[in-house]
């Protein structure tokens, strides 16, 4: 009979944490209605501007993350308290070593499981399966390669044909050709286009293929809560899609160097007509590239 009570007691706990969080898993899964200029708890926790679709869905798996950190925080420090208090030592008190069967810690222990579990498939692998690997249709994104070098940011756009020409790295040079276009091997590499700063529309998803040409960089766009590690020999995808214009940064979240203080680039989220104009300007002959 104790056994039936400690299942239903289980039971209920669980059936509480899960009825306790069903509604913040709705509103971190659903898609943004508003485009805020601070994320929802950026005031409270000081979190970079969100102009992202999908950035409030981070922001609120940070949010219930803290939240149920912070009760677990003040639970095991009262437990922590009351141990100190209840068990110290004191004249006419002696200690005993049998080994003591307390069931409420076991309750506890499996209570913090259980909303561990739920943190985990409840939250985040939703958002993540969301926001990381369902990638957008090809022919509805604007798709820019992102190079990572030491220490700088290097930006490949398709010209007017759409298609990105082959590189090959025995054709780098730092100066003329970054990126190692074969311009004169591959038709598609004629019109390519090179920027030090990262161009998108606005309202329309983006994918950036990141890479790198020597060390492991990592690909940060705060605003975006895009975060991805730039490995040489690899191409990984990630996209995000802006709602709001603006001009933004973009930075190495990973120590690449003595100057990785410096690698930084700027994005510009443009109106897709805007974006237009600065790809024509920037479609020159090869040798005026370089900026």
């Amino acid at each position: 009979m104790q056994v039936k009570k400690s299942w239903i007691l289980l039971a209920v706990i669980a059936a509480a944490l899960v009825a306790s969080a069903a509604p913040a898993w709705a509103q971190a899964v659903a898609p943004k209605t508003t485009v805020p200029i601070d994320g929802e708890y950026g005031r409270f926790f000081s979190l970079p501007t969100d102009v992202s679709k999908n950035g409030h869905r981070i922001d609120n798996l940070i949010h219930w993350t803290h939240a149920f950190m912070a009760v677990l925080f003040v639970g095991w420090g009262i437990f922590f308290v009351y141990c100190l208090m209840r068990f110290r030592q004191r004249p006419g008190h002696q200690a005993h070593y049998e080994l003591v069967h307390a069931k409420p810690s076991k309750y506890l222990e499996v209570a913090v499981l259980i909303v561990e579990i739920v943190l985990l498939a409840g939250f985040s692998v939703p958002i993540w399966a969301s926001v990381k690997n369902d990638l957008p249709p090809a022919d509805k994104a604007f798709r820019v390669r992102v190079v990572a070098e030491q220490f700088a940011w290097n930006f490949h756009y398709p010209g007017p044909d759409g298609q990105f020409g082959r590189t090959d790295p025995k054709l780098v040079d730092t100066a003329t050709n970054p990126l190692g276009l074969d311009r004169e091997g591959d038709p598609h590499a004629k019109d390519d286009i090179f920027a030090l700063e990262l161009h998108i529309p606005v309202n329309q998803p983006v994918i950036c293929d990141i890479s790198s040409k020597d060390v492991i960089h990592s690909f940060f766009l705060p605003v975006m809560r895009v975060k991805q590690d730039a490995l040489p020999g690899m191409r990984i995808p990630v996209w995000f899609e802006a709602v709001q214009t603006g001009t933004y940064e973009v930075a190495c979240a990973q120590l690449c160097g003595n100057n990785h203080y410096s690698m930084r680039a700027l994005m510009y989220i443009q109106p897709a007509t805007d974006l237009e104009a600065w790809l024509r300007e920037k479609g020159k002959p090869p040798e005026e590239f370089v900026e």
